[in-house]
């Protein structure tokens, strides 16, 4: 019964001021919206991206130049030449490496693809035949570059669907002529639209035969990656160990600090992928978090405000027997009762912008971004939101529950 009329006390206390009450909690709607916001946006990007990650297949394990990189200066690393056809031998060798399907090398070139006036500048992927079974991809019209191709180095050329799109349009595209850094290539095959896979969009990339690109597109003769196939998912904290100790020994290295090659697995990158988004999920969120902080010092201000206004009060409650305690919590609950709805409202239109950015990204970023709405972060942030009107709204009540009954029924 106590508990009821004080709750009935607080609601007509802040009901009375209704355009204040809204203004005072603006804070917390503001600070509970944007935290909403960017944990939903942080956790789409998040399975967006581990989404992606996962369609290379677990079976994947990838060999990139220089060591692994853990600053920004380390990325230059990855420009490095220790990875050639020496290595990709060794690493197809089962004496040296078990468990091993295929080892596909690629190198990559951003070009100009042009035919006759239409142009686009895309990522021309210089590889093998088998970087299908990796990326799951395959030639819906015409065929795929073939082993032939890789020996001859031949001008072949296979497009991805928008990159074909961008060149041709709706005419037939197969078996034309396309120029890709001023040489000739001959279109013999066309990928179905794919989308991404990995960090790759496939419908925009253009795939040639890697002793094409290395020859007559970048004049090098190492590769930028290698992909290698395990036999299953259990076979590939074996091939990781071989691949290191086959590298190591054909770069006379003896301190794994020196490499100059390091071994990603889908593993491996999920729990960096994981990482980095955490981190930077909690570095936006304790920036959101400021504006709840502001809102609670502004709640504290009108609360004490609201004190001074019903000072009155205040002394006719005490002189009919109300308790310090009595007073205090009924402007305690007035305070966590403000906030609380401000966390409601926040949580409500945090999951309204959410909704509405995951609808724009899905659009920008040409993908299915997913909507994710946390009911973890909504509890959190109610219990945040009221306990931010705890906090602030102890001193105000001790400043109500303090005040001489005498005195205060002869405030004016």
């Amino acid at each position: 019964m106590y508990l009821r009329y004080t709750l009935k006390t607080a609601f007509s206390g802040l009901r009375r001021n209704t355009g204040r009450s809204l203004l005072t909690i603006l804070g917390i709607v503001i600070g509970i919206t944007a935290i909403m916001i960017v944990l939903s946006v942080g956790e789409g990007a998040e399975s967006l991206i581990l989404n992606q990650v996962s369609a290379l297949g677990a079976q994947t394990v990838i060999v990139e130049p220089g060591r692994q990189p853990s600053g920004p200066a380390d990325f230059a690393e990855i420009f490095t030449d220790s990875l050639k056809q020496r290595e990709r031998e060794a690493l197809e060798n089962p004496a040296n490496v078990r468990g091993v399907d295929f080892v596909v090398p690629e190198v990559i070139a951003v070009a100009a693809l042009s035919n006759e006036s239409e142009t686009t500048r895309v990522n021309v992927i210089g590889t093998a035949p088998d970087i299908q079974e990796i990326l799951a991809i395959s030639a819906n019209e015409g065929t795929f570059i073939t082993e032939d191709d890789v020996r001859q180095a031949a001008s072949s050329v296979v497009l991805g669907a928008t990159v074909k799109e961008d060149l041709f349009g709706s005419a037939p595209a197969l078996g034309k002529k396309i120029k890709i850094k001023g040489r000739t290539f001959r279109v013999v095959g066309l990928i179905d639209p794919t989308g991404q896979v990995g960090f790759l969009n496939v419908d925009e990339i253009a795939i040639i035969p890697y002793t094409t690109a290395q020859r007559y597109l970048l004049g090098i003769d190492h590769f930028n990656v290698l992909w290698l196939h395990a036999e299953s998912g259990e076979a590939v904290s074996r091939v990781v160990r071989d691949v290191e100790l086959t590298l190591r020994e054909l770069h006379d290295i003896d301190d794994p600090e020196k490499d100059d090659f390091h071994v990603v697995t889908q593993e491996d990158a999920i729990e960096s992928i994981g990482i980095i988004t955490t981190v930077l999920t909690a570095l936006l969120t304790s920036v959101a978090a400021i504006s709840l902080v502001v809102g609670g010092v502004g709640i504290m201000n009108i609360m004490l405000v609201s004190v001074s206004e019903r000072t009155r009060e205040i002394g006719l409650r005490k002189a009919v027997g109300a308790r310090n305690e009595d007073i205090m919590a009924q402007f305690l609950i007035e305070a966590v009762m403000l906030t609380g709805i401000g966390g409601i409202v926040g949580i409500v239109l945090g999951a309204l912008f959410s909704f509405i950015a995951a609808l724009i990204l899905a659009q920008v970023v040409g993908t299915d971004w997913e909507f994710i709405f946390s009911i973890t972060a909504a509890v959190a942030g109610l219990l945040v939101a009221s306990t931010i009107g705890l906090v602030f709204g102890i001193y105000p009540a001790r400043q109500a529950a303090q005040k001489s009954p005498i005195e205060a029924l002869r405030f004016e």
